[in-house]
């Protein structure tokens, strides 16, 4: 789906104990980590990857046909239209995933 990692250096963030992260004394860091101790291994939310166009409709791509003349032959083309575009937003999933920063291995085989 496109997720990428956390940002944060050196910190778990689902660690349950202070000892994952990095010994530089930041009180940042350590606000980070007493914040995220109740977290949860699953991902119920995404940001989507579809747009509304000024119509209303939702799609990934929006493309807009162009008639062009040439050497008196009329020949169509496609444009990407990419004004004028409203992002989907935040969506819920239909099902939970696992967070791609949960450090066990759930099964080997």
């Amino acid at each position: 789906m496109g997720g990428s990692g956390s940002k944060a250096k050196g910190v778990w963030p689902f660690a349950g104990s202070g000892g994952e992260s990095g010994n530089d004394g930041n009180e940042q860091s350590l606000a980070r980590l007493k914040g995220s101790r109740n977290a949860t291994p699953f991902v119920f939310t995404r940001r989507s990857s579809l747009y509304y166009d000024e119509d209303g409709d939702l799609a990934h791509e929006f493309y807009e046909e162009m008639v062009v003349t040439k050497n008196g032959r009329k020949k169509s083309k496609l444009k990407r239209i990419q004004k004028n575009l409203i992002p989907q937003g935040i969506v819920k999933l239909d099902h939970p995933c696992i967070h791609v920063d949960f450090p066990i291995i759930l099964c080997e085989v």
